[in-house]
């Protein structure tokens, strides 16, 4: 049997029947085959082997041994028989098994370069031993041919070469920062061993003295694994008793350590094995709080300083993804490393004695996001100081105190989420995302609220309290306006309703907190004493209830709201962003339903007419904001989306809006500069908010400057429009001063190098402590400049320069033909083939020195920087207002475009103003504004008020277009309310006060709704608040329970809308019999979807035109054929419906009642409750029966 190379062997002979030694011919052949496999190289090995070591210590040692073995070549090493041979195998089953991956092989490998022979001998107790190769170069090489098990970082310990081979991993990403005590030092542990072994030296020749065994080794096959399995039937049986599997050798030495990320976390943190919050509180507990975990102060007190610095934050933020920061890398351990593993597929590996990945500083704004994307919150902890400063710090620090400090300082720096970022470079958006504080309470039955919600990147604060309606209309219209990002919600105090309303309308990402009552959602006077003990808006006065914003001082009574702040303060505090977004100062009281001043557009108006969100996939494409949306600017979107939401309700701002629009688009000189001059203008709303902060890059800062000397340009060159008394006039005049606030910046520092370096380098003289640390960088500089000199006369060469090696700087690098002495109190730093580098003392005093004061000017470039930020802070109001006036022109500018892009035919609608007029609106030959409608899409003629009655009963066949037209209609009011031109041949109407939508068939199942309940709940708004003045869609009302029903709700509604509220509508049905109902009603007309019917072959083409007339029905059968339901089907459906149609019969038995005495049942009942208590009023103290009321019904009784 012959040997293979490393270790693999070949089996080629089939052993004897009995014991013998192999001839020389066979060993002759064996040796072949095993050539074929073994490379063969161009050096001789040594005569002496390792194998022939080991043969003539076998003969010295074992001479009184009854078996006899004779010594081979090592190429043709055999067994000595089959039975031994068999033993030798069963000895080795054990070692050789599931060595697949990394430690042994039992086939002929393609990796071996080198020959290295290995022998065995026949006495049990060597069965472990394997001898090493000569030289320790190949001792390492075998090593990283042979791997050893992933679990195991000892097996080869002491060996720097082999502890740097199996840490290639950890070097894979792990990179030596400036940060080498966070680590417990380690002490190399060394291989235990029968026989005492001298140090290993480094040698051009090796000592020619046999190694000792290697223990630590997994034992070596002696024969082909495929060769152990082999079965000899004519062999005769063993004479010995069968052996145990021979067990893997346990070292000698210290136990191996398992890595941590092949470990369970809760195996190595018995704290996690049973998670406890912070208050002890298992999961399964009410009063649970997921953001914090339980640390025993035992296991805490065992961890080294650097795993108590982690843990110190961790266990605060349970339920955060906290990003460490280590050096050049930001590095999650533990479960947060799982968790970006897992996610992320970030690289798995350990710290210390945590399982950790990590990223480098550069990308950390990307993989923040992407695990904001996921609905993580981020924490970043940064270093405070790097290694020197820490130094530096210890050594100015003359207390006579132990110190205690083993790891560099860190702290918390900021917490990351959806809601609340701030960072330019990690927001995605351009509209705002609010983060929302909400406090419910009741006040006379009814639900009362207290909101107050922010938009954390550009620090703008809104303050809301408001009693609200049974169904809360004015909650559920705040929801839809603003859809927060974030929720900050009192634990236990809120609502089913609330919270069912919340999260029907906010965006699965919406991130929930929940926080204690009292404890974290402070009280009104826990917020009124924190406001005034933090002092954040003038700490030199003692009162400073008198510097608050007037927002604040107004709300200062409001307990709910207040307490609202408070919640939001102290979430905001826990972020570590509260002093930076309160100290702007942006307070505003916010009314999501501005009856006074704007069209009222409640949530589900929102959502049903498609104005920021379709009903499709949720996007914004085909919707009314997107059509508008032309700003060219962030914060002018902003501002128009506001727009959008709150239309204009007063006729004379709505006409100087027009005024602004006409004007732009008769001379668009003013569009073309201020488009071309601020198109790139960065989010300057945001950026200001960071620089009060002080949290803004050299660079982002240049942008700002920049930025506002393009806008005090632009505005100089459209100052010819500031004589005007318009709008635009107006607001260019309003500009305030930017020349005189710009005039310091012009040249306080080298914008070029804080642009291109991201360093502020003020002009000499600005500052006296910058030029002073410039100063010493500079004399040190010289010095080295100085001493270089020196070094190169003294040695002879002009060769010799500074070369930088990672963070040891300024090594002098001489070459190696210089043949100058070289001192010998010079250190040697590093070598090349062709020069060596070196430290001398007096060089290396220098470069400390130099590094020092790099790290002083750093602190006083940052320091000097935090001036400038704070001196550009002082005109924080002129540059906001600045900000103001360039988003409402781009506002303006845009509807100038949308207005234009609306095609031919469009005009501006003209508003009717007199006092006491009757309510109109009036669009000859509308078409939609979303869609592509100046080739193929059909217009109509819409005509409410006015001289024709208030609301229209609208029929027709489905699919024939009548929700279109209900969509159409509201779509054009809020265009020109907004400002916009309208997609008509003329327009003439009222201002509308509210717009009130009943669309759709949908349910509420998480709110226990059924589509009917739906309904009414809407229609119940509608009846309770709408006005005169008001815009009232109801599409297809009471379909969702029987015809008799659905019959009954839809007349009594209709009557009430037409009679006694008097807004003007459309009211679309299938229920043909309230066109006879309401035939002589003196505020309703019917009109109709026109078709053409062929009912020979059941077909149906829709006309889209609105004519005058009730459908002749709603032809749900030619639909059901169009749409291929089987002939079979549809011919017993008609059947069906032509005997048990119930609105049918209804309809008949109107005609015939007609014939004699008849009058409609909404009539009768109004006058049978003028005769009943017609002096009484209503629960509001109201009239029941007004005077419009009575009018209506005086001429329906005229026209029966």
């Amino acid at each position: 049997m012959a040997r293979g190379i490393e270790g693999n062997e070949m089996g080629t002979q089939k052993p004897k029947k009995t014991p013998s030694f192999s001839s020389q011919k066979s060993a002759t052949k064996q040796q072949s085959i095993a050539g074929f496999f073994r490379k063969t190289t161009g050096s001789t090995p040594s005569s002496v082997t390792p194998a022939k070591r080991l043969s003539d210590a076998s003969e010295a040692t074992n001479a009184s041994k009854t078996q006899d073995i004779t010594p081979v070549p090592s190429s043709q090493l055999v067994s000595s028989s089959p039975i031994a041979s068999r033993a030798s195998h069963l000895s080795t089953a054990n070692a050789g098994r599931d060595k697949e991956n990394g430690t042994l092989y039992s086939s002929p490998s393609r990796r071996g370069k080198k020959q290295v022979n290995y022998a065995e001998s026949d006495a049990e107790e060597d069965e472990d031993e394997v001898f090493k190769p000569l030289s320790g170069n190949r001792r390492a090489a075998k090593r990283r041919r042979i791997s050893v098990d992933d679990d195991s970082d000892d097996d080869f310990g002491g060996d720097a070469a082999a502890q740097a081979e199996s840490d290639d991993d950890m070097e894979d990403f792990v990179v030596a920062d400036d940060l080498d005590d966070d680590e417990k030092p380690v002490k190399s542990k060394k291989r235990s061993s029968t026989s005492v072994t001298s140090s290993r030296k480094p040698s051009a020749k090796p000592a020619p003295s046999p190694s000792p065994p290697l223990e630590n080794y997994d034992e070596i096959p002696s024969t082909s694994t495929a060769q152990q399995w082999k079965f000899d039937p004519d062999a005769p049986p063993s004479t010995e008793p069968r052996k145990p599997p021979m067990k893997k050798a346990e070292p000698s030495g210290p136990a191996k350590k398992q890595k941590a990320h092949t470990i369970d976390v809760e195996l190595r943190r018995p704290w996690l094995a049973k998670i406890l919050d912070a208050d002890r509180h298992p999961p399964d507990h009410p009063d649970y709080d997921p953001r914090t975990v339980y640390v025993p102060p035992h296991d805490f007190n065992k961890l080294s300083p650097f795993e108590q610095q982690y843990w110190e934050i961790k266990k605060n933020f349970w339920d955060t993804i906290v990003f460490f920061k280590k050096g050049k890398f930001y590095e999650l351990y533990e479960n947060d490393a799982t968790i970006g593993h897992q996610l992320f597929d970030l690289k798995l590996t350990d710290r210390v004695n945590m399982r950790m990945v990590g990223v480098p500083e550069a990308s950390l704004d990307h993989w923040a996001n992407q695990f904001v994307a996921k609905g993580y919150k981020i924490a970043r902890v940064d270093q405070m100081e790097t290694a020197l400063g820490k130094d530096m710090r210890e050594r100015g620090d003359s207390s006579s105190k132990k110190k205690e400090e083993k790891v560099i300082r860190r702290e918390l720096a900021s917490v990351l989420t959806a809601g609340t970022l701030v960072d330019g470079g990690m927001l995605q958006d351009d509209m705002a995302t609010y983060c929302a504080a909400i406090k419910e309470s009741e006040v006379d039955g009814r639900p009362a609220f207290g909101i107050v919600f922010v938009d954390t990147a550009t620090a703008q604060f809104y303050l809301a309290e408001f009693v609200d309606d049974a169904d809360m209309t004015r909650f559920e219209t705040f929801v839809a306006q603003t859809r927060p990002g974030e929720l900050v919600i009192e634990k236990g105090l809120i609502s089913a309703k609330a919270l069912r309303i919340l999260k029907s309308n906010t965006p699965p990402t919406t991130i929930w907190n929940y926080l204690k009552p009292d404890k974290e959602f402070l009280t009104a006077d826990k917020t009124r004493m924190k406001i005034d003990g933090e002092a954040y808006f003038d700490k030199s006065v003692e009162d400073s209830v008198d510097t608050w914003p007037a927002a604040l001082r107004d709300a200062k009574g409001k307990e709910l709201c207040f307490s609202a702040l408070g919640a939001l303060v102290w979430y905001l505090s826990m972020l570590k962003i509260e002093r930076d977004l309160i100290t702007c100062g942006n307070f505003t009281w916010y009314d999501p339903i501005r009856k006074a001043s704007s069209l009222v557009l409640d949530g589900q108006s929102l959502i049903n007419l498609e104005i920021f969100a379709n009903t499709f996939d949720g996007s914004a494409e085909g919707t009314l904001f997107s059509m508008l949306n032309r700003c060219v600017t962030p914060f002018g979107k902003r501002m128009l989306r506001q727009w959008v939401c709150h239309p204009l309700a007063n006729a004379n701002k709505i006409n100087e809006r027009f005024d602004a629009v006409d004007a732009l688009n008769a001379d668009g000189t003013v569009m073309e500069r201020f488009t071309a001059s601020l198109s790139r203008l960065p989010d300057l709303e945001r950026l200001i908010s960071r620089i009060h902060a002080g949290r803004c890059k050299a660079q982002d800062f240049v942008r700002v400057l920049e930025g506002f000397e393009q806008i005090e340009y632009t505005m100089s060159m459209l100052g010819s429009f500031g004589s005007g008394e318009g709008l635009l006039g107006q607001l260019i005049a309003s500009m305030p001063d930017l020349a005189g606030a710009l005039q310091h910046w012009k040249d306080a520092f080298d914008r070029k190098q804080a642009r291109n370096d991201g360093l502020f380098v003020p002009q000499p003289g600005v500052e006296e402590d910058f030029d002073d640390s410039q100063e010493t960088i500079d004399n040190v500089e010289k010095a080295l400049q100085k001493l270089l000199n020196t070094y190169r006369k003294d040695l002879g060469s002009s060769a010799i320069k500074y070369t930088d090696n990672g963070k040891e700087i300024y090594q002098l690098e001489v070459p190696i033909k210089v043949r100058g002495t070289i001192p010998s109190n010079w250190k040697q730093m590093s070598a090349t083939k062709q020069c060596k580098r070196w430290y001398s003392p007096e060089l290396e005093r220098l470069v400390r020195d130099l590094k020092e004061a790099q790290e002083t000017h750093s602190q006083v470039t940052k320091a000097m920087a935090g001036r400038f930020f704070a001196r550009f802070d002082e005109e924080y109001k002129t540059w906001l207002a600045a900000v103001k006036i360039v988003a409402q022109l781009d506002c303006l500018i845009s509807l100038a475009k949308a207005s234009t892009s609306l095609g031919s035919p469009s005009c501006r609608p003209q508003f009717v103003v007199e006092e006491g007029a009757r309510s109109v609106l009036e669009f000859d030959t509308l078409r939609h504004p979303c869609l592509e409608t100046t080739t193929n899409f059909i217009p109509n003629t819409i005509e409410l008020g006015g001289s024709q009655p208030r609301m229209t009963l609208l029929t027709g066949a489905n699919a024939a277009g009548k929700s279109t037209i209900l969509r159409m209609t509201c779509v054009a009011v809020i265009l020109a309310q907004v400002g916009c031109y309208v997609p008509c041949e003329s327009a003439r109407m009222t201002p509308v006060d509210r717009i009130m939508s009943r669309l759709g068939a949908q349910d509420n199942i998480f709110a226990g709704q059924s589509t009917f309940m739906v309904e009414l709940a809407e229609t119940k708004k509608i009846l309770a608040e709408a006005t005169p003045r008001s815009l009232v869609i109801l599409d297809e009302l009471g379909r969702g329970t029987s015809s008799y029903d659905g019959v009954a709700v839809a007349q009594a509604v209709l009557h009430h809308v037409a009679t006694h509220v008097g807004a003007l509508g459309y009211f679309a049905t299938h229920y043909h019999s309230l066109a006879a109902e309401f035939q002589h009603h003196a505020e309703i007309t019917a009109k109709r979807m026109a078709v053409k019917v062929e009912h020979d072959i059941r077909d149906v083409t829709f006309l889209y035109r609105l004519e005058e007339g009730v459908a002749e029905g709603s032809y749900g059968m030619h639909c059901a054929a169009m749409c291929g339901i089987p002939d079979k089907v549809i011919d017993r459906a008609e059947q069906a419906a032509q005997t048990w149609e119930h609105t049918g019969r209804i309809h008949e038995s109107l005609e015939k009642a007609k014939e004699s005495c008849w009058m409609p049942l909404g009539l009768l009942s109004d006058v049978s409750w003028i005769l009943k208590d017609g002096d009484s009023n209503d629960e509001d103290g109201g009239s029941r029966i007004t005077e419009g009321s009575l009018d209506v019904l005086r001429k329906a009784i005229a026209a029966l």
